[in-house]
């Protein structure tokens, strides 16, 4: 069994196929924590975590089944902790709606793609979380909403009584876009995980 990394040593890759990645790799750098870009299964060889972050679902998924990339993310997470925002969440899931679609599914969660609406519909809302320190500003576009949520899921955070932010095992998944605020306390919580130093309260 390996030792989780120091944070000074800890190496977190970002799927680099669409979304605001590079926000992502911002976030974590203010953090202390190195980036590097994921675009193939060698790649996640010398990263201690993944994130997955926003884009088009249809159009990563399509990515990672053509680059035959699920096995080796599903191996991945069996060790190593995964991290998926908006359409990262929806390759986690379980189970997908409006429309089905396939997935990783490797957090016992259903989600519904555009559980909100349109681009249009887009918001932000300051929501309950069990992170420490004040609400979380959390930024909805066109975001998926959980539908389900299993037993052995933990809900860190919810807008409108809705699950937003869960957990269960190596796995985390936000509907929202954490990347694009100020608040690094996600990003935290997830190089946490990735160091074993996780901690809620």
């Amino acid at each position: 069994m390996s030792l989780s990394p120091r944070t000074s040593d800890c190496v977190i890759g970002v799927l680099a196929i669409q979304g605001d990645f590079a926000a992502h790799a911002r976030v974590l750098e203010r953090l202390g924590v190195r980036a590097v870009e994921v675009r193939r299964g060698l790649d996640l060889e010398t990263t201690h975590g993944l994130i997955i972050p926003g884009g088009e679902s249809t159009t990563i998924l399509k990515f990672i089944t053509e680059e035959r990339l699920a096995s080796s993310f599903r191996e991945f997470s069996r060790t190593r902790p995964v991290f998926g925002t908006c359409a990262g969440a929806i390759l986690l899931a379980r189970a997908v709606h409006n429309p089905d679609q396939p997935s990783l599914g490797l957090i016992d969660i259903d989600v519904e793609r555009n559980g909100y609406g349109r681009q249009v519909d887009s918001f932000i809302a300051q929501t309950e979380t069990e992170l420490r320190g004040e609400p979380l500003e959390a930024v909805f576009i066109r975001a998926p909403r959980i539908r389900r949520v299993g037993s052995s899921v933990r809900v860190l955070a919810t807008v409108f009584g809705e699950p937003i932010l869960v957990s269960e095992g190596n796995i985390l998944a936000a509907t929202f876009h954490p990347e694009l605020t100020e608040d690094d306390r996600v990003h935290g919580y997830f190089a946490e995980m990735v160091t074993g130093r996780k901690s809620a309260h």
